[in-house]
């Protein structure tokens, strides 16, 4: 057999897609890459190609990164990913390219405050078939019954670089959570779209399926992602925390949080960007109804996590946010880059910190809401692709075709699953991602 890699990109569906070259090449592909074609773009999860401003015009490279090379092995298979970038043909970043995206919003954040970002993605799965042992929410027994998977997955993602921390049955049939240690800037998202392959990949071998989707059944609970943040000084000391500030956060925390919950309805469309995803963001769900801050809150959509130490240094260094109203449909770069710029928009408008929420919120009437400046989260894919589109400030932080791209991009998956009913939907859904 030729050995093959597989250079790739994760795209605006949040789908991995590429090319493969046999292995023997690679240090000729770090430079020439691969043909790409703008019209990819348009591929929504359902491989429907949304209008394209492109049609069969232009060409393009995907260049792997070598920073972004993963090698594993189950058994005597093993299996070579490289990410990368898409770039122009003189090698100029392409203008959708998700990691190229990232990177701006990264550079965006080091200039204004001279940080870097430290991130990590928590991910909750389903294994697809029977509904598993009952009674076993967060129990030894759903976790015994797949502890062959658990251990198999943990050991793959230590043995590509990752730092694999937890692993658990969670509350929903035959669900489970894996957990990370954080990574810098780009390194975060990256890592994130390694864990969803390698916990595939592990299941494959194992003869079962896992899947990522937003939500398989509306009378049960949905699967989220949960990004948690922080900030770096140039010499690597933590900056997030401020004893003396408003639950801890420094200032720089505070005006970052505060761009985000002011921005974040217009930015959900790009952090849960499926049909189904909304079943999901509801009250009650532990996950995100409103653009609310909690202290150790998990139905807020942003939530100041609480720390296990005494000494104020370990404090300062465990001491993060973490943004809720997120799921694995969409890509990791772009998920991050969105919130990334909405934090920076919250710190160049001198934003003040938020005052966290103790209450449910669904219970207060809408003038209560309004005057505490809280507003109800998009409830439909189109509602926050309305929004998306009306907002000429998050519009500005991108390239300028991004925002319409995406738009139609979305309009196809939307026609797509329009005539189903909810638990066609749903079934569509699981089945893609």
């Amino acid at each position: 057999m030729t050995p093959l890699i597989f250079a790739a990109t994760c795209d605006l569906a949040g789908k991995v897609r590429g090319k493969a070259f046999p292995a023997v090449q690679r240090d000729k592909r770090l430079v020439r890459g691969v043909g790409w074609t703008p019209t990819n773009a348009l591929i929504t999860c359902f491989d429907t190609i949304g209008d394209s401003r492109y049609g069969a015009l232009g060409d393009l490279l995907l260049i792997p990164d070598e920073d972004a090379e993963v090698e594993v092995t189950f058994g005597d298979v093993t299996e070579r990913l490289m990410l990368g970038d898409i770039v122009e043909l003189d090698g100029s970043p392409w203008d959708l390219c998700t990691r190229a995206l990232l990177r701006g919003a990264l550079d965006r954040l080091e200039a204004l405050s001279g940080t870097r970002l430290l991130a990590a993605f928590e991910h909750e799965f389903q294994i697809r078939g029977g509904p598993g042992p009952v009674g076993e929410a967060y129990g030894r027994g759903g976790f015994e019954a797949q502890r062959a998977l658990c251990e198999t997955l943990m050991a793959r993602l230590a043995q590509v670089g990752l730092s694999p921390d937890s692993i658990m049955k969670e509350y929903g049939p035959n669900q489970y959570e894996v957990v990370i240690g954080p990574e810098i800037g780009l390194r975060a998202a990256d890592a994130a779209v390694i864990l969803r392959e390698i916990t595939r990949s592990s299941a494959r071998h194992l003869g079962q399926e896992a899947t990522f989707t937003p939500i398989r059944d509306p009378a049960s609970v949905g699967n989220g992602v949960h990004i948690h943040m922080s900030f770096l000084n140039a010499d690597g000391s933590p900056a997030t925390y401020d004893a003396d500030g408003p639950c801890g956060m420094s200032t720089l925390t505070a005006s970052f949080a505060a761009g985000v919950l002011k921005y974040l309805d217009s930015i959900l469309a790009l952090t849960a960007p499926s049909v189904v995803s909304y079943l999901r963001l509801t009250p009650h769900r532990w996950s995100a109804a409103y653009n609310n801050l909690g202290f150790r809150d998990r139905e807020a959509a942003l939530r100041i996590c609480p720390v296990t130490a005494r000494d104020p240094a370990s404090v300062a260094r465990q001491y993060n946010i973490e943004y809720r109203a997120a799921d694995a449909a969409a890509c990791p770069h772009l998920a991050l880059a969105a919130i990334v710029h909405a934090g920076c928009q919250g710190i160049e408008e001198g934003l003040s910190a938020p005052e966290p929420t103790e209450e449910d919120l669904s219970l207060l009437p809408p003038e209560a809401l309004d005057a505490r400046g809280f507003v109800r989260l998009p409830q439909t894919l189109e509602e926050a692709l309305e929004r998306l589109g009306a907002n000429a400030t998050v519009s500005g932080w991108f390239p300028e075709p991004l925002v319409p791209v995406y738009l139609a991009h979305k309009a196809s998956e939307i026609a797509h699953v329009a005539g189903m009913d909810t638990a066609g939907r749903c079934a569509a859904y699981e089945a893609s991602y």
